[in-house]
């Protein structure tokens, strides 16, 4: 849905009003960034392009500018960022909105003006009249996530805009070694891209040897060491982590996101949730329930929950200086593998 959209603006198919919702801040970003890109060029920006603060600015401001003609140019484009009034969420409003006058606009919208609803916010309350009418009126895109598929879609545009060709290993080995993250994916292909140059074949080596892994990919390589048993693999990955400066506590904070992923993938893997199903119940990337229902398959449900209390057990002798940082973490790994020592007198768990 959003590549079409981003299609959709490469040919300039553009609606008088979008409302772009979602706490992906890099697909919010990279969307404003392609339509703005589409619809205004960049000589006309100056006087036909205006961004609007709803926690500064009153909607009104934003309304008669949308109703403001062009000047020299074909169309103008606004953007009203944190409309927090189409959300359930009780703020303090510091700017008072007439939002009268906005449902006035939405209901006949300038021809001329591309009018553009920007909130980083996961849901948009659709009981609201405002909301019903907006949604009624315009092109609305939730924007929490790519789906895996669409993830590997805009992989494969991104090399095809640079003329590469791209193996789908590398594709593979990309999303494995960024988890999925889009922001850097993006930041990873411009490099990888000018590495290998127009005309020629990006492969999985040169992902392997060019994009370095993030912690994140580190954590569950932890995980999946303990998982094979693989004591001195586990500490290797540790004590690297730990002379690229990376913080114990930073370092703990992600086991214990990884191993409540693992149990709540379980539970939910248990009630029939499909991978696509999970993500978005989750609010995680696909590609991050897919690595997550390999490893929880190694655990019980109740082997994760004991893991779970030692890395808060952890968390609190840290915290309360009851133990050195490094020393704690080393204990949680050490843990870990009594655990799977246990694992393996009873084989694989349901």
């Amino acid at each position: 849905m959003i590549v079409d959209l981003w299609n959709s603006f490469k040919k300039k198919q553009f609606q008088s009003l979008y409302l772009f919702y979602g706490k992906e801040s890099f697909l919010l970003n990279e969307t404003i960034r392609k339509l703005l890109t589409e619809a205004i060029s960049e000589d006309e920006r100056e006087f036909n392009y205006s961004v609007y603060d709803m926690e500064e600015t009153n909607i009104e401001t934003a309304v008669e500018d949308g109703e403001t003609m062009p000047f020299l140019g074909e169309r103008r484009m606004v953007v009203v960022k944190n409309p927090y009034f189409l959300t359930s969420e009780k703020k303090k409003e510091k700017v008072e909105h007439n939002l009268k006058k906005l449902e006035q606009y939405v209901e006949n919208p300038a021809p001329f003006t591309v009018f553009v609803f920007l909130l980083p916010h996961e849901k948009i309350d659709e009981r609201k009249k405002l909301t019903k009418q907006i949604k009624k009126a315009a092109t609305v895109v939730e924007m929490n996530s790519f789906s895996e598929e669409e993830t590997v879609k805009w992989i494969k545009e991104k090399a095809e805009a640079e003329n590469v060709a791209m193996e789908k290993e590398a594709i593979d080995e990309l999303m494995e070694k960024t988890s999925g993250n889009l922001m850097i994916i993006d930041k990873e292909m411009e490099k990888l891209c000018a590495y290998v140059g127009s005309g020629d074949k990006l492969t999985a080596e040169m992902v392997k040897q060019l994009v370095a892994r993030s912690l994140e990919q580190n954590v569950f390589d932890l995980i999946d060491a303990v998982v094979k048993k693989k004591t001195e693999e586990a500490f290797k990955i540790f004590y690297d982590l730990l002379k690229i400066n990376e913080e114990p506590i930073k370092i703990l904070s992600l086991l214990t996101q990884q191993f409540r992923l693992l149990y709540q993938v379980k539970q939910l893997s248990k009630s029939g949730y499909g991978q696509d199903r999970m993500a978005s119940s989750l609010k995680v990337h696909p590609f991050r329930i897919k690595l997550a229902l390999k490893q929880e398959k190694q655990f019980s449900a109740s082997e994760l929950q004991s893991i779970i209390k030692a890395l808060a057990e952890t968390d609190f002798e840290i915290k309360t200086g009851k133990k050195d940082r490094q020393l704690a973490l080393e204990f949680l790994l050490l843990k870990l593998f009594q655990q799977e020592k246990k694992q393996s007198t009873s084989g694989i768990k349901a």
